[in-house]
């Protein structure tokens, strides 16, 4: 008779020379907990600067709306001449912190090590913080959202380089996304904007490092700034019956409308054209020329400083604003966008999406009024930066409006697609260029070869 025989297991024994290699592999000094030790500092301290970052942006907003308010022509010779000024010191110290900051971060996951002598520098982050606050101290129409993204992403790159880690594209793309979610809030959007976005694709372990970063930013974030919805908990819902009328008319009008502003932004910042030649011919001129735009409109309308941020919520919550003001928005926002300063057009997009939104409320004016806003909203916005589903997502965040979903969802596709017909080109990718171009230099490929060519 045979007996079936286990092979006994075998043991492995702690010996001195196995916990010597584990430590090695796995313990404080290895590259892998030295990684994750870099991740979690990085996220941690880019919820701390996110919320500061807003805090100072929100009073300087305010300061500056007072002092309008006892100054009303004040801004027609203070608004150009610090428009100049900023676009000098941008050119002079910190030529990676103008315009909005994403780009920047788009072309640095190609070689995020070297960016983190240029493009992402602790260097260029903070100086994007203070002329981005300058910015908005005069009346700029621009935002923190973009900025904040760059400047986690060198916040990312820091922590990085302090522990001697490599800095991976994956990891670049995590600190991005979680600057946006700080900024707004909202950590699903923060998720689809790099997916959508930054990384372009999607991939498993870029996914898990953003999460754990939106994750650990954002309970900084909410533990300091509070639990709060970015425009208030609006709730807005519509019928389907309305829906399938209005959503339609919302992503083509919409959505080609920021097309419109995405290709005029284009044009003038990488395209070849006589208003290209002579910004690059004398930038600080056409900043100043740019800053004379933005305070003619402002002391006009007296709508038009700033971010957007109480407009845009005034007409969300159903008051009624000027027919003209989403368009003079709109042409605020772009003179400040291709002045060649910092500032984003994330917030200042959103505002001018609520000025189409208030517009549509004229064509259909028995549907919910807020609800109509919010889809005009996400059109305009959808339009502008070609990410569908961040514009949902976000807007679904900043409003507490998660029963308009898939009202919303089409209007964002639909408008997807009705800007691409006016602008093939994505902004943040078609913007990338110049400092892609400059990453690909004649050293070898090193991100910080120069200042960017052809980008102002």
């Amino acid at each position: 008779m045979t007996t079936d025989t286990v092979p006994a297991r075998r043991v492995r024994r702690w010996t001195p020379r196995r916990v010597r290699a584990l430590m090695r592999s796995r313990g404080p000094t290895s590259l892998q907990f030295r990684r994750r030790i870099a991740v979690l500092t990085g996220a941690v301290a880019i919820g701390i600067v996110a919320v500061l970052f807003a805090k100072a942006a929100d009073l300087l907003g305010a300061a500056f709306g007072e002092w309008v308010d006892r100054n009303r022509y004040a801004p027609l010779v203070v608004t150009p001449c610090a428009f100049a000024v900023f676009v000098w010191a941008t050119r002079r110290f910190v030529p990676y912190a103008r315009a909005s900051g994403i780009q920047q971060v788009i072309a640095a996951r190609h070689d995020p090590d070297g960016a983190t002598r240029g493009l992402i520098s602790l260097k260029t982050g903070i100086g994007k913080i203070f002329l981005t606050l300058g910015a908005i101290g005069v009346g700029a129409s621009t935002g923190r959202e973009g900025p904040t993204v760059q400047l986690a992403a060198a916040i990312m790159g820091a922590t990085h380089r302090l522990l001697g880690v490599s800095l991976r594209g994956a990891v670049v793309i995590a600190g991005g996304a979680a600057g946006v979610a700080a900024a707004f809030n909202t950590p699903l959007a923060g998720v689809m904007f790099a997916i959508e976005e930054l990384a372009a694709a999607y991939e498993q372990k870029v996914t898990l490092l953003v999460l754990s970063a939106i994750v650990i930013s954002g309970m900084v974030a909410q533990s300091l700034a509070g639990d709060y919805v970015y425009f208030g908990a609006i709730g807005a819902t519509m019928p389907i019956g309305p829906a399938l009328v209005v959503v339609p008319v919302a992503g083509l009008i919409g959505g080609a409308a920021g097309g419109l502003f995405s290709k005029s932004m284009l044009s003038i910042l990488v395209g070849e054209n006589p208003v290209r030649s002579f910004a690059r011919a004398r930038p600080i001129t056409f900043g100043f020329l740019c800053g004379v735009v933005v305070a003619v409109l402002g002391v006009m309308t007296s709508l038009t400083w700033g971010t957007g941020y109480a407009s845009a919520r005034a007409m969300i919550v159903g008051v009624d604003a000027p027919l003209w003001f989403g368009p003079a928005k709109a042409l605020a926002t772009l003179a400040t966008a291709v002045a060649g300063l910092p500032g984003g057009v994330f917030a200042p997009s959103l505002a001018v999406g609520a000025g189409f939104g208030n517009l549509l409320r004229e064509l259909f004016p028995n549907d919910p009024a807020k609800a109509v806003v919010i889809l005009g909203m996400v059109a305009y916005f959808a339009g502008v930066v070609r990410a569908p589903l961040t514009a949902v997502i976000i807007l679904s965040e900043t409003t507490a409006s998660r029963g308009l979903m898939l009202p919303m969802f089409a209007t964002a596709f639909i408008a997807d697609w009705a800007s691409q017909a006016v602008c093939r080109e994505k902004l943040y990718h078609g913007l990338s260029r110049p400092f892609l171009a400059s990453a690909q230099g004649a050293d070898g490929g090193s991100v910080e070869a120069g200042k960017p060519r052809g980008a102002g």
